[in-house]
């Protein structure tokens, strides 16, 4: 890889979605600082044991993974990393709603609302 290459370029473990990363653009437009990044997380918790946490942060840690689509930033700990391998955040809007969705090859069963999971 030459030093041109940016971090976008690079394959990831977890990827974000064109209208995922158009959505978290406008977010931060919304917020009026530049300067946030999506963070992706999983705790223990929800209807299925595990649920996903979208928020926004200014900081990267050192141990994040670091996803860049159309110039949004998506943060993952490597924690999360390990039930998040191979997953794509996408944002979806239906007749219901519109929310941010993980779809998730790891996970063997979701709650209805998709924000929880079992492994």
């Amino acid at each position: 890889m030459t030093t041109a290459q940016t971090q976008s370029e690079r394959p990831t473990p977890v990827g974000l979605s064109e209208r995922a990363a158009a959505r978290v653009a406008a977010l931060i437009e919304q917020q009026g600082n530049p300067e946030l990044k999506l963070r992706l997380s999983v705790s223990g918790g929800g209807c299925s044991g595990f649920q996903y946490g979208f928020d926004f942060d200014e900081d990267q840690k050192p141990d994040d993974i670091v996803v860049v689509r159309d110039g949004v930033t998506m943060l993952v700990d490597s924690m999360s990393l390990l039930y998040l391998t191979g997953s794509e955040v996408d944002f979806v809007e239906d007749l219901v709603g519109a929310s941010f969705q993980v779809v998730n090859p790891n996970a063997s069963s979701s709650c209805g609302c998709g924000s929880s999971f079992a492994v």
